[in-house]
């Protein structure tokens, strides 16, 4: 798994709980379906079956692959539309390029991030490069969609170009843990992604055997996902696994912990952590559009039939 990492992650930041904080217990451990998504990749929808009030601020999460393409298998999406939310999209291996209608798009790779605020609205493709669509390849990372605020969903589109290289680097207390900071604050400590809504977002490398306690906002929710390999999370010592999302309870300090014994495929527990405020808002989500109200649902619509929303260029 070739996100960015450290050979020696006692030489990095510690972050630790303080003793006094309350532990989150855990609410419930679900199950990812997988699917289809764009032009055919295969992803697991990470928070199928949870109710949205323990997901607030966050809408869905696609785990795209791990999948190790042939030749000519590589696939990504056709021209498609937002409005209304955030999409953040890790790719933790394999190459990703990215076009907008707003003027926004790159080239993302190994333990790079992609964030678009559609705001008000507009087009985007995402497709793997043609060079891997020739040689084949693994592929393997992450779609978040984030809500926005009433007040916000109207901002003007915006892009971010995360590379792996600004990623926050931290490691847990005993430094048995990998603590990867892309948006947020962890103890002081800052991850680069600049959030509309208030989030934090980690992915964690956790050794075999280790356990690291981090602080959590109390006012935040959160959550966790298993990207590869076998663990479990607070004091109660749920299982979990690649594939499972956990839902934590109220307090201020979460842990996770590695199984001793890990899968051939994962030398450690790989886990993504997010937590956010809830915004508390209705929220209206219908394809690509995520609102308030139906109104501004058939509004959103009614603008992209009529190309309000961009257009995608000639010849395409």
């Amino acid at each position: 798994m070739p996100a960015v990492t450290v050979e020696n992650p006692l030489t990095l930041p510690r972050v630790s709980a303080p003793a006094a904080a309350q532990q989150r217990p855990v609410l419930h451990v679900a199950t990812a379906p997988g699917g289809f998504e764009g032009e055919g990749f295969p992803v697991r929808r990470a928070f199928a079956g949870i109710d949205y009030r323990y997901l607030d601020p966050f809408i869905m999460m696609d785990q795209m692959g791990e999948v190790e393409y042939a030749p000519g298998e590589p696939k990504g999406t056709p021209w498609h539309p937002h409005r209304g939310f955030e999409t953040v999209t890790y790719l933790i291996d394999g190459t990703f390029v990215h076009r907008d209608s707003h003027g926004g798009g790159g080239v993302i790779t190994d333990g790079d991030t992609q964030w678009m605020t559609a705001g008000s609205g507009l087009l985007h493709i995402e497709a793997p490069p043609e060079s891997l669509v020739m040689s084949g390849g693994v592929f393997h990372g992450l779609q978040l969609w984030v809500n926005l605020p009433a007040k916000d969903k109207m901002i003007a589109p915006k892009y971010q170009d995360i590379r792996g290289g600004s990623v926050k680097l931290l490691a847990s207390e005993d430094g048995g843990a990998l603590v990867r900071l892309i948006a947020g604050d962890i103890a002081g400590h800052e991850g680069p992604g600049a959030t509309h809504t208030p989030i934090t977002m980690i992915h964690m490398s956790v050794s075999p055997g280790a356990s690291v306690t981090l602080p959590w906002r109390k006012d935040f929710n959160a959550l966790a996902y298993g990207l590869a390999g076998l663990g479990s999370a607070g004091t109660e010592r749920r299982p979990f696994r690649m594939g499972q999302a956990v839902v934590f309870g109220d307090g201020d300090s979460l842990t996770v912990r590695a199984d001793e014994a890990q899968e051939s495929r994962s030398e450690n527990f790989e886990v993504v952590l997010l937590g956010g405020l809830p915004i508390r808002e209705p929220m209206m989500h219908y394809g690509p559009f995520v609102m308030n109200t139906h109104a501004e649902l058939a509004q959103a619509f009614e603008d992209f039939q009529a190309g309000r929303l961009g257009t995608v260029p000639a010849g395409e």
